[in-house]
């Protein structure tokens, strides 16, 4: 194993990935498997370099100018005397220092230009802390710069084929003009195979209880709204039997539901898509076929529907179908885990990489577990679970149905079956999207994922259509028309806030998008700071928030049970962002914190 040159703390010279420029940065870590140095530059970005990128600081100490080796005397007398791209047109000719040093002159402004766009080791007023005039600005301005430089780009080129110059000063020249495009953006480049060094969730202690925890919640749930008087005075329920908790067909059903969502998933219906590139510049390719599924699931049931197919079954054996799941999604995570001790270092989660069994167990190992191209991780975060969420709904709306001898379901039922029933569809619907999602880029697929896209969301999401089968509430119309007017806010500030952000990283440069400023970064991408994303840092979170309280309004206030699940969403989303703000400040550094400024609220305005 070769030994590492520059200890940590050192200042040094660090490469930009992607140009030939080298800035001022400080050594924080070393791999000794990648044999990658962390780096740190001035405005807080962090990037992985070889030790090939990075140059001590005495190496860039400016050097004393030597006489050139090619005066005029020493030039032939019998060159042509016809005119080269080289001479200047009329007038006096310049010698073969004065012609240099205007070539160096004229390189030297272009490169200063070009630093001014590129370096991100300067964090100067005008570039990350924003000024009005600078910062909040589309990509258009990049672009006209580009078009006003290019003349001036192409003239030096031209220049420096009649230089005379040596062949290997022409070779570093040729470094510069191989790049595509002098104002391309720069990608940061994440370190594949680096141990995860800041654990989450509790550390080891954390996970082991949350893996134990977890689908003890879920049981309690189930079992609180199967009791007449569902308080929490009546804490703990009766214990169920092992008859009630498991059954070998429901089990067999589950499986069949599972793999028949895989058969949807697996047509050749719908677009292919590429995803974000992984940490070693790979594109991954995604069949966005999910809404495709819901109508072939949708055609399913109501074929199952037409020939007489008791549906409300999924009432009866609501516990064992929710054990099934929950032995299902372990049986996956121990697949996943052994498979994940194969993998290729670059194939692992950044967050799942600790060492530890149980902590990587949980969160997740491998990054993106495939078999052949059927993506595990893709299928389950929105076919099986999510999916099933909306067949679970319609099975309880059957059942209170049936149980309460109705010949049209409560008005409470049909509100929370329409709500929940948009909800789906809008993710299936925009399921590109989630492609950018920290399920998808960071968090590896384990425990965490598995037990909440297959136990988690469907057995726990429909715990208010389940609860107003035992426990029927009736509202009235102007109740139910104010409940419906506060679930469509909540919906309209959703999805414009994420329609506004997905079409801002599809195309910055779009026209429709000219009234839209932002703050740009290092990373060559650029932070919102009008519309919704000026609001508040997160608004689709707060419309997220706004849906979950009224879907538990039409459950009333007898229990507080029904509300579980809004008062579990607020936690998960304080303690998502509370990770979203860890990342953002490491990737963007000292345009994050400008940022902050001036968007202050998180999630609620004027409260958090």
């Amino acid at each position: 194993m070769p030994n590492r040159r520059f200890a940590d703390g050192e200042v040094v010279m660090g490469r930009w990935p992607g140009s030939v420029l080298y800035y001022e940065v400080q050594v924080t870590s070393y791999d000794d498997v990648s044999h990658l140095y962390t780096v740190k530059y001035k405005d807080g970005t962090e990037l992985a370099l070889k030790e090939s990128d990075i140059r001590s600081q005495s190496s860039f100490k400016p050097r004393k100018s030597q006489s050139s080796s090619s005066s005029p005397s020493r030039r032939s007398s019998s060159r042509s005397r016809s005119r080269s791209p080289g001479r200047p047109a009329k007038g006096r000719r310049r010698s073969a220092s004065q012609s240099r040093e205007h070539k160096d002159d004229k390189k030297k402004t272009i490169q200063e230009t070009s630093l001014a766009l590129l370096k991100p080791s300067e964090n100067n007023t005008r570039s990350y802390n924003g000024e009005p005039d600078s910062t909040e600005k589309n990509d258009m301005s990049c672009k006209t710069l580009e078009q006003k430089l290019k003349p001036a780009l192409e003239i030096e080129r031209a220049v420096e084929q009649y230089s005379l110059r040596s062949r290997k000063e022409e070779k570093k020249k040729e470094e510069i003009y191989s790049e595509k495009k002098v104002f391309e953006t720069v990608k940061t480049i994440e370190k594949a195979s680096s141990k995860t060094k800041e654990l989450e969730f509790g550390g080891r202690i954390g996970t082991f209880l949350m893996i134990l925890f977890l689908p003890a919640t879920v049981l309690y749930l189930l079992l609180m709204c199967k009791q007449d008087d569902p308080s929490l005075m009546n804490f703990p329920p009766p214990l169920p039997t092992f008859e009630s908790l498991w059954e070998a067909r429901v089990f067999g059903v589950f499986l069949l539901w599972f793999f028949l969502q895989a058969l949807f998933y697996l047509l050749p219906i719908g677009k292919v898509v590429e995803g974000l590139p992984l940490s070693n510049g790979r594109k991954l390719q995604y069949r966005i076929n999910g809404f495709y599924a819901f109508l072939l699931t949708a055609a399913a049931i109501g074929t199952l529907l037409y020939f007489q197919f008791e549906l409300h079954y999924l009432y009866d054996h609501f516990m064992q179908f929710a054990v099934s799941a929950a032995v299902f999604s372990m049986v996956l995570s121990i697949y996943l885990y052994i498979r994940s001790l194969k993998a290729p270092e670059e194939e692992l989660a950044p967050g799942g990489n600790s060492g530890y069994l149980v902590y990587d167990f949980f969160t997740g190992h491998e990054l993106n577990p495939r078999i052949g191209n059927f993506d595990l991780k893709y299928f389950c975060e929105l076919r099986p679970g999510l999916i099933g969420w909306v067949v679970i709904n319609l099975a309880m709306l059957l059942a209170e149905m049936k149980i309460h001898n109705q010949s049209v379901p409560s008005l409470s039922m049909i509100l929370v079956n329409s709500f929940q029933l948009l909800y789906v569809v809008d993710a299936l619907w925009n399921e590109e999207a989630v492609l950018t999602t920290m399920d998808i880029t960071h968090d590896g697929f384990g425990f965490m994922l598995a037990f909440g896209d297959l136990v988690w969301v469907p057995f726990v999401y429909s715990l208010q259509a389940f609860y107003l089968v035992g426990h029927p509430t009736a509202i009235s119309w102007p109740v139910a028309a104010a409940i419906t007017i506060l679930n469509c806010i909540g919906y309209y500030i959703f999805r414009s806030a994420n329609s506004q952000k997905n079409n801002f990283r599809r195309n910055p440069s779009d026209p429709k998008l000219a009234y839209l400023k932002f703050i740009p970064t290092a990373t060559g991408k650029g932070l919102l700071v009008t519309g919704w994303w000026g609001f508040v840092r997160h608004p689709n979170y707060l419309g997220d928030i706004i849906m979950a309280l009224a879907w538990s309004l039409p459950c009333g206030f007898s229990h507080i049970l029904p509300y579980f699940y809004v008062i579990y969403f607020i936690c998960l989303l304080v303690h998502r962002e509370a990770r979203d703000e860890h990342h953002c400040k490491q990737k963007y550094g000292l345009a994050w914190e400008r940022y902050c400024q001036r968007v202050p609220y998180r999630i609620f305005p004027y409260i958090y």
